[in-house]
């Protein structure tokens, strides 16, 4: 699936990206198999629902609880990134819950750095959210989680 999410990032603008149906069959066209196209397409219908869901603005200095299934799922690497994107106002509260929402939509039983760095990619990128340059380097800076395979963390992926 992430693969997909990937493609799609490299390939389509936002507002250009098909219709469900007509992304599927052009995904299949290029090779992805019916399982994980229906997944991705699963999770990016997941993507509008939590566009959906608008979170108050927190008070100023309010800090962000992860709960129990939150912690278990989003290690401490990712939930500082995710606190990283924060505090240098890179994401605002809607987008950092739908980040969480999207990455606890995964099947994983732990999400790591560079699946989260994907995730973040994506939904930047379907909300069309402006990031500064030095933020979306980090964003596809390998980690060395190896989660891709050797060498080929987000950035290796995105741009070969």
């Amino acid at each position: 699936m992430m693969d997909i999410l990937v493609y799609l990032f490299e390939n389509y603008l936002p507002d250009a990206c098909p219709p469900a149906g007509v992304l599927a069959r052009k995904l299949s066209a290029v090779g992805f198999e019916s399982d994980e196209i229906n997944e991705a397409l699963s999770w990016l219908d997941g993507l509008e629902g939590a566009q959906a869901t608008q979170c108050r603005a927190p008070a100023s200095g309010a800090m962000r609880i992860y709960d129990e299934e939150e912690q278990d799922r989003l290690p401490a690497e990712c939930r500082g990134f995710i606190a990283f994107l924060d505090q240098a106002e890179a994401i605002d509260t809607p987008l950092r819950e739908a980040i969480i929402d999207r990455a606890l939509a995964l099947p994983d039983d732990e999400i790591s750095l560079d699946r989260l760095k994907v995730i973040v990619l994506a939904v930047i990128w379907r909300y069309r959210h402006e990031v500064d340059a030095l933020i979306l380097e980090e964003l596809l800076e390998d980690s060395d989680s190896g989660d891709f395979g050797a060498g080929e963390g987000p950035a290796r992926i995105l741009f070969n």
